[in-house]
């Protein structure tokens, strides 16, 4: 089993940063792919972020210039520092990772639970 956890989520003023962390734990092989997805109420989640077990980045348009991904691959941590951060930034922010719990086996997605980002005008 692999869980992965959030931290970092909160209240802060528009103009302001916050860093998020997840880290991956539980039986754990390799990892490949991490990403940060965000999601509001009623809405699909949408892609944030990712990053691969090599360091190739991608970010989505609406965070290009302000929000950096990078990860610890010894601590199996994957983070988003988000600066600038404005009001359409509110939303639940997940974490996900491509995870083999075996050499041989199956890469299998698994999501974090969640943390609440919240950016007051």
């Amino acid at each position: 089993q692999v869980q992965l956890v959030e931290s970092g989520g909160g209240l802060v003023q528009a103009g302001g940063s916050l860093r998020l962390s997840c880290a991956a734990s539980g039986s754990i092989f390799s990892i490949n792919a991490m990403g940060w997805y965000r999601q509001a109420p009623g809405n699909q989640r949408e892609l944030v972020a990712t990053i691969t077990s090599g360091g190739s980045t991608y970010y989505a348009d609406s965070v290009k210039g302000r929000f950096t991904i990078s990860r610890d691959n010894a601590k199996n941590t994957v983070y988003l520092q988000m600066n600038v951060l404005n009001p359409e930034d509110t939303d639940v922010y997940y974490c996900n990772a491509g995870v083999k719990t075996t050499r041989w086996g199956p890469l299998n997605v698994y999501w974090g639970q969640g943390t609440q980002v919240t950016v007051s005008s």
